[in-house]
């Protein structure tokens, strides 16, 4: 569908959505296999045509959900920001759902002006699953004591490499570096919660950080292990990949100018 709109203005919209990602395989466009990115894209073509421009703010694995994700949208066309979020909310798929839509300066970018980001993973620990949470937490039946596993995690607060903590693959490696702000481990009931905020996440690390706290937890690695496995910078010192199911981008922050 083409549409011109001579003489309108670019516009750059920030929005944030939030989707169940049990069915799809991660954000970003592949061919034959079903994304959020694609749902998105057909849903805004119903409403504006093919007059846009979209950048998400993170890939994100197959499986994986976001309580919090955020798009920059550039576009010629008119509709307002509150319009655009209820068409959206109308054609998209119940498993994904816009939250808020807004006008940002000509140079906000999703992946680039994001300053942090929070991802959060869920574990049920109970001897009996829970049938609701299939593919919403990990499944884990042996006691877990957060209080020990909080405080080994604090060694991976602080800026280092986290190599250890990468699925090596075919992306371009460059600076292995991030900076951990905090990580926590909490219990409410038999939901054990792991919060980890960073100024960057390498691919799967998350992921692997859960797994080397679960091997801490079955003894196999001792309480104070995780700043050798860190100056090792090889993946195979660290814990295995925890599963994607436990994990949700559960925030994205932004210094936006007033």
């Amino acid at each position: 569908m083409q549409h011109s709109f001579a003489g309108s203005v670019m516009k750059n919209l920030l929005l944030t959505i939030s989707y169940d990602g049990k069915c799809f395989h991660g954000w970003q466009i592949q061919q034959n296999a079903l994304t959020v990115q694609e749902v998105f894209q057909n849903a805004l073509s119903k409403i504006i045509g093919d007059d846009f421009d979209i950048k998400g703010c993170s890939r994100t694995d197959s499986g994986v959900h976001a309580n919090m994700y955020c798009i920059s949208l550039k576009t010629h066309h008119p509709i307002e920001p509150a319009r655009l979020k209820a068409a959206l909310n109308r054609w998209l798929p119940k498993s994904v759902a816009v939250l808020d839509c807004k006008s940002v300066a000509d140079d906000f970018h999703a992946r680039y002006s994001c300053i942090s980001k929070e991802y959060i993973y869920k574990i049920w620990n109970s001897e009996v699953r829970n049938p609701f949470l299939d593919g919403y937490a990990l499944h884990y039946r042996y006691k877990i004591d957060e209080i020990m596993l909080n405080a080994a995690a604090q060694a991976y607060v602080g800026k280092h490499d986290f190599t250890s903590f990468c699925t090596l693959d075919n992306r371009e490696k460059g600076d292995m570096t991030r900076n951990v702000k905090a990580f926590s481990v909490t219990r409410d009931g038999d939901m054990i919660t792991m919060k980890v905020e960073a100024d960057g996440f390498l691919y799967n690390m998350v992921r692997i950080m859960v797994g080397t706290l679960l091997r801490i937890q079955q003894g196999k690695f001792s309480p104070d292990s995780i700043p050798k496995i860190i100056e090792k910078k090889n993946r195979k010192y660290a814990g295995p990949t925890a599963q994607a199911c436990g994990l949700y981008l559960n925030k994205v922050n932004y210094k936006i100018p007033e």
